[in-house]
C-alpha cells in the first residue's frame, strides 16, 4: 500500500503520537482506524439505502421514501430517554 505524508501542526502531531502509543499503534495505524470509523457522506447514504431495503424486506411492506422520511427518529428518542434517564438518577452527575 503507498503511503503518504500529511501537514499537522506540531501539537496535533504529538497529540496523535500519545493516542497512538496508548492503544499500542503507530500514528499511521491509529489514522487509518479513525478514517474507518467515520464514514463518508456518500457511504452513509448508500447505508442509509441498504438500511431501508432491509427494513422493507424483513416487514414485508413496501414503505415509499417520504413515509421513511416522515417517520419518527426511534433510536434517537431512545437516546434522549437513556440520557434524561442517566441524567436523573440518584449519584448522577450535575
Amino acid at each position: 500500500m503507498a503511503s503518504t505524508t500529511i501537514q499537522v501542526p506540531r501539537e496535533t502531531r504529538d497529540h496523535l503520537a500519545e493516542l497512538a502509543k496508548e492503544r499500542g499503534m503507530s500514528i499511521g495505524q491509529l489514522v487509518e482506524a479513525l478514517a474507518a470509523e467515520q464514514p463518508t457522506a456518500e457511504q452513509r447514504a448508500a447505508r442509509l439505502i441498504a438500511d431501508r431495503e432491509a427494513v422493507r424486506r424483513l416487514l414485508g411492506v413496501d414503505i415509499s421514501e417520504e413515509e421513511f422520511e416522515a417517520a419518527p427518529d426511534v433510536l434517537g428518542n431512545i437516546y434522549k430517554i437513556a440520557a434524561e434517564k442517566a441524567r436523573s438518577a440518584p449519584g448522577a452527575a450535575a
